[in-house]
């Protein structure tokens, strides 16, 4: 059902506003609506331009609650908004030593593996780094040349520089390893080196032992500055975890505070009287419920002034929709979401969804042992993790349970339990001028044509709502249309049972008169609203549309009822899909393979539950909406919505 919303002005003097908001508002779903843009008539408007104190606390409050493993530490109660605010700061400033003392940590050990990187490719050399870098008489240079040009030079210079190559680590590309001159020779050795490529790689002259020893120790030297920043990151864990309840109160305490801050944005502000003093003013949609509530609750308060606005949506647009049902029905509100809120002067399909997609999934799908397995799966998902969809396919169950006990039916065995009804199979009727035919089809067609009587009365039903005399009179899908598909379901029933159809007068009176109805909708509708306006096209013209559009509105009729046979239809394929699983099986045979049957049920219940899921959605949808639902309605959003769902 709709909850049936009123509008609200409420005003005070603006350093009142979040007192309002926290004792009041927060007690009560209500929308608001931005006040400077409603209350246009309203002289010297003015937004809010605060910005919100309680943000840059409630983010770090978020980023250290994150950190909290537990998630079963309650949170504790925030004694007021001073200390709050203090141990934030104050867990803050500890965060924000440990994080630099961590990311001085960091940086070392970037530039500890810089290092060893350098140093890593000269490890095969046997030399001591400390001397070799302080020799008085001779150069040494460290680097790397490529692969073919250390082969030329081994080949033709060796023999006739006066430097000697120690090789070091050697890859695909490049040969490391370091050359040795004395220092008169040192520019020519260098000018010949340069000249083939040889890249110098300066190493710190701080280095001490061979060039293993120093990677070694410059491992150590990381291992241990890991092992530091190991033990940081333990204290700020410890930290945060010896101030997690108070945390975790603080962060729902301010996204509270936030929240009620934030709602400035939507309020105006406004200076009246001699002294200049503000106001602030609010104004939105509240269920008519908990308007009742909280005049009943601020009526004593003098700070709060509140106006309760009738008829509001006649004037400022349609108030927002809010579904209330049943724990049973509240699920299928997400199909109803899917397609559209009904409109304020619309009926809630949600129970009729609900009712009619259970039971055609049911008579679609009816196997009492796949049925148990929805309804258990689907109600522990739902119980669980709330999911709407496991909801709707749990008591989607039970009516696929229902109508296997109708069909004879567990697990695609037919023969462990007796049929109440019918084998969807083996059962036939007999008709008169069309013979043999499949009583689950029959049945499916006959369901149709009921239940598109009964849409056309829901949309007879937001017709009245809605005060439109034409679709509520001369519509297709109004009372002309419920006479004329009425009439032909009669006579349809009447000649199939074998009873006397009603005289050929009587008929042409009850399906001519609404075809007539039909063509000239849009003249009449004007007649009985009393609007004069013209036709905008000729005569011949608004002749040869009338007609056109009566023959869709008869395909309409046709196409709409024998869409229903999808229901007998997947009803006998589950049955006859279900023996061949059986006959795979070795069920007719006398020697069952249990893991091809349950193979079978389980690839059945989900690829088939899924294809007829989503048909009688199609149906809903497609033949049952169409005819009276709209869905046009917006959602309605309180302000504090963010706070309830936590």
């Amino acid at each position: 059902m709709i909850v049936k919303m009123k509008f609200l002005s409420i005003s005070g003097p603006k350093t009142d506003i979040d007192r309002v908001c926290d004792q009041y508002l927060s007690k009560y779903e209500m929308q608001l609506e931005n006040a400077v843009a409603e209350l246009k008539t309203t002289d010297n408007l003015q937004p809010f331009v605060d910005l919100n104190p309680y943000r840059e606390p409630l983010a770090k409050a978020e980023q250290f609650t994150a950190m909290i493993k537990d998630d079963k530490i309650c949170p504790k109660a925030v004694t007021s908004q001073e200390e709050m605010l203090a141990m934030i700061r104050e867990v803050n400033h500890d965060f924000l030593e440990l994080q630099e003392q961590k990311e001085l940590l960091k940086k070392k050990v970037e530039s500890l593996r810089e290092r060893l990187d350098v140093l890593t490719p000269f490890q095969p050399l046997d030399l001591d780094l400390y001397k070799v870098m302080r020799y008085r008489y001779m150069k040494v240079r460290f680097g790397r040349i490529s692969v073919d040009y250390f082969n030329r030079l081994e080949k033709y210079l060796f023999d006739d520089l006066n430097a000697v190559f120690i090789e070091g680590a050697r890859d695909e590309n490049y040969v490391y390893g370091c050359y040795f001159t004395s220092n008169p020779e040192a520019s020519k050795i260098d000018s010949v080196f340069n000249s083939l490529h040889f890249e110098r790689i300066s190493l710190s002259s701080d280095f001490i032992g061979t060039p293993t020893q120093a990677c070694e120790e410059l491992q150590k030297e990381i291992g241990k500055t890991k092992k530091k920043i190991k033990k940081i990151k333990q204290s700020i864990r410890v930290l945060v975890e010896k101030h997690a309840a108070e945390l975790l109160g603080a962060q729902k305490r301010l996204e509270e505070l936030c929240n009620i801050f934030d709602v400035r944005k939507m309020a105006a502000r406004i200076e009246e009287g001699d002294n200049k003093e503000e106001y602030y003013i609010l104004c939105g949609w509240m269920g008519e419920e908990d308007v009742a509530k909280f005049l009943e609750e601020t009526k004593k308060d003098d700070k709060i002034f509140v106006v309760v606005e009738e008829d509001r949506e006649k004037f400022f647009g349609e108030p927002p929709t809010k579904l209330k049902n049943p724990k049973l029905f509240k699920p299928f509100e997400m199909f109803v979401r899917m397609y559209g809120l009904p409109a304020n002067d619309e009926m809630d399909p949600t129970m009729f969804v609900a009712l009619t997609y259970t039971f055609i999934f049911g008579a679609m799908f009816g196997d009492v042992g796949q049925g148990f397995c929805l309804f258990a799966i689907g109600g522990i998902l739902y119980l669980t993790k709330k999911i709407n969809l496991a909801g709707i396919i749990s008591v989607a169950g039970i009516f696929s349970m229902a109508f296997g006990f109708m069909f004879g039916s567990v697990f695609g065995f037919e023969d462990v339990i007796p049929a109440l009804w019918l084998k969807p199979v083996e059962a036939m009727t007999n008709l008169p001028f069309i013979g043999q035919l499949n009583t689950v089809f029959i049945v499916a067609v006959a369901f149709g044509m009921g239940l598109n009587l009964l849409v056309i009365l829901f949309q007879m039903i937001n017709a009245i709502k809605a005060h439109d005399r034409g679709n509520l009179l001369f519509s297709n899908n109004g009372l002309a249309g419920f006479v004329f598909y009425g009439c032909i379901i009669l006579t349809i029933v009447l000649y199939m049972t074998g009873h006397k159809t009603p005289s050929n007068i009587l008929l042409a009176i009850c399906l001519g008169i609404p075809v007539i109805l039909f063509v000239f909708k849009e003249p009449l509708t004007n007649l009985v609203e009393h609007n004069h306006k013209k036709l905008e096209e000729g005569k011949v013209m608004f002749l040869v549309q009338g007609f056109f559009e009566l023959f869709e509105t008869m395909l309409s009729y046709f196409s709409n009822t024998l869409s229903y046979v999808r229901i007998g239809a997947f009803a006998v394929s589950h049955a006859a899909i279900m023996e061949v699983v059986l006959m795979l099986s070795g069920a007719e045979s006398g020697s069952v393979n249990i893991f091809g049957v349950i193979l079978g049920n389980v690839i059945v219940c989900l690829l088939e539950g899924l294809i007829v899921g989503i048909q009688v959605l199609r149906l809903e949808y497609y033949e049952m909406f169409s005819r009276f639902y709209k869905g046009t309605g917006r959602e309605f959003k309180p302000f504090d919505q963010h706070k309830k769902e936590h």
